[in-house]
């Protein structure tokens, strides 16, 4: 008997319940590609009230299925919440379900609830030595230091913070060239920042020693 999603170390099921769950794992897995997703959902809330299966290893599936019969933004939001969940459930694995949930808020347009999340755990340890978290916050950052309006600089205090994030992901990932070429073009914009503050101080200067017009007696 095989089975077209079964492990190759699985153990071959002996009794009619494990056969019919290592079916309804194939169906689910099956509909998944094909776009199926409202059997696919119908087989993964079966499979997930089994007790031999653990659903909360298979968190991802969880979240591709969750909600997609709402609309857009209603489903977004509960893939937000179901994965700030798992954070809790699930120790061993996260750091990737908080990638997950950092991706899903930037998605969703949600870039300063991004920043905070990660502000929150990037501290704490095994967090803190993730180098890709550590970019996702200076992507993020740096994205928030844009300006809100054409013709005005840069956030000064987003573009140093944003510094501080990629000089801590290329400590623990010096070899990456991505993390590089944002710190140049991060020195880059503080130029032109520096550069648009001389100006305007030079041309206050201008002005202040300009000659004043004397008045015409009338």
């Amino acid at each position: 008997m095989s089975f077209i999603f079964a492990p190759s170390d699985a153990k071959i099921p002996r009794t009619a319940r494990k056969i019919h769950i290592r079916r309804l794992y194939d169906v689910m897995n099956v509909s998944i590609q094909r776009n199926d997703l409202e059997r696919a959902t119908r087989a993964w809330c079966i499979l997930a009230r089994c007790k031999e299966i653990n659903w909360t290893a298979m968190w991802s599936t969880s979240v591709h299925l969750l909600a997609n019969h709402l609309e857009e933004r209603q489903r977004a939001e509960q893939k937000i919440a179901f994965l700030r969940v798992m954070m809790l459930q699930s120790s061993s694995e996260r750091e990737t379900i908080l990638k997950e949930l950092i991706l899903r808020l930037v998605i969703s347009g949600q870039h300063r609830e991004a920043l905070d999340e990660l502000e929150l755990y990037l501290p704490s340890f095994p967090y803190q030595d993730n180098a890709l978290l550590h970019i996702y916050a200076g992507l993020i950052t740096l994205y928030l230091a844009q300006p809100s309006s054409q013709g005005s600089p840069f956030n000064t205090t987003f573009l140093r913070n944003a510094r501080g994030f990629f000089d801590r992901a290329k400590t623990l990932d010096s070899g990456n060239e991505t993390i590089a070429a944002f710190l140049q073009k991060i020195d880059q914009l503080d130029g032109t920042r520096a550069k648009s503050a001389d100006d305007s101080d030079e041309d206050i200067m201008d002005t202040s020693g300009a000659p004043e017009r004397k008045r015409i007696r009338n």
